[in-house]
């Protein structure tokens, strides 16, 4: 009884972990999801997510623009897809970042800044929304060099899936008068042919587990080579797609409500992939028991005809 007991509380310690960390970044996804509860305003930074190549260009003391500096800038969701979280990795050495939450009581977004050039024991912090036309503008209080009262304005401008433009200046109370001091133009950085390919290959991931569910056992076989190989748990090397399908296809009355594969590491070796990580899932047996399941695997896969195929599949449970 007291093993039942302590068993449950693992399994249900796992769910509990798995769902507070669900929309975290992963090997799927590397800048992590917007989580569904949080607020709708979260994707007003939607666009940003991933990674911009940029040119900087500050002021100089004596009021000229520099020279460009080239930069990379990385936005990710964070705290299980309800914040988001920004890096700027200069090429002069000089690195920043940001922490940002919309805060539904005060209906307006707070970043949290922070530098390797200016550590802080106290991030400033500015406010602000998306506004009409699209540009989310934010806002921090901040003298002028003569003593002036005024803002320091950062505007996110010309957002869309190619890239963004941004602009810090200070404005008066008013913003009749503003002063540029910063602006960054940045581009969306295009998929290496690797990471286009590993795009290709979660999708099929997710295909495969998505017919497992629905009981598709054509396209589970197809997800093969004409010579595919699978290493089941205490079984005999099967071959060939019908011998395949065949072992897949489950017992009368068995279902599986969910599947999803969780790759730990992908690497491509020309027409060749490998591929290791985790499965995990949940199933209905015929009497209505529902259990959950997790486990190991490793896949090779092959390239046939501009399509990602399993060659090798290689798999064993994870007993928790």
């Amino acid at each position: 009884m007291k093993t039942n007991y302590i068993a449950i509380l693992l399994l249900c310690f796992t769910q509990y972990a798995m769902a507070q960390y669900a929309f975290d970044p992963s090997p799927e996804h590397p800048y992590g999801l917007p989580n569904p509860d949080a607020p709708k305003e979260l994707l007003d930074f939607a666009p940003l997510i991933g990674e911009c190549n940029c040119a900087s260009v500050s002021r100089n003391s004596d009021q000229s623009w520099g020279e460009p500096v080239d930069m990379i800038w990385r936005f990710k969701y964070i705290m299980n897809g309800y914040g988001v979280q920004d890096e700027t990795l200069k090429a002069d050495g000089k690195h920043s970042g940001s922490i940002r939450q919309f805060v539904k009581d005060s209906t307006r977004w707070y970043v949290h800044y922070y530098s390797s050039g200016a550590p802080s024991t106290i991030l400033p912090a500015w406010e602000g929304n998306k506004a009409e036309n699209g540009d989310i503008v934010l806002y921090r209080e901040q003298k002028a060099p003569n003593g002036l009262d005024g803002f320091y304005k950062i505007t996110f401008s010309e957002i869309d899936a190619s890239g963004f433009k941004w602009l810090g200046e200070w404005a008066s109370p008013d913003e009749s008068f503003s002063y540029p001091t910063w602006k960054i133009d940045c581009k969306k950085k295009t998929l290496s042919s690797n990471e286009a390919e590993r795009e290709n290959l979660l999708t099929t991931m997710k295909e495969f587990s998505k017919a497992y569910m629905a009981g598709d056992y054509e396209t589970i076989a197809d997800a093969y080579t004409s010579d595919g190989k699978i290493f089941p748990t205490n079984a005999p090397i099967i071959e060939g797609k019908e011998a395949i399908k065949k072992r897949w296809i489950l017992p009368e009355g068995t279902s599986i409500l969910n599947h999803e594969l969780q790759p730990e590491e992908i690497n491509f070796l020309g027409n060749y992939a490998i591929d290791y990580g985790y499965y995990m899932g949940r199933s209905k047996a015929k009497d209505g028991k529902e259990a959950d399941f997790k486990g190991k695997y490793v896949v090779v896969w092959k390239k046939i005809d501009a399509e990602w195929k399993m060659y090798l599949d290689i798999w064993n449970r994870v007993v928790d």
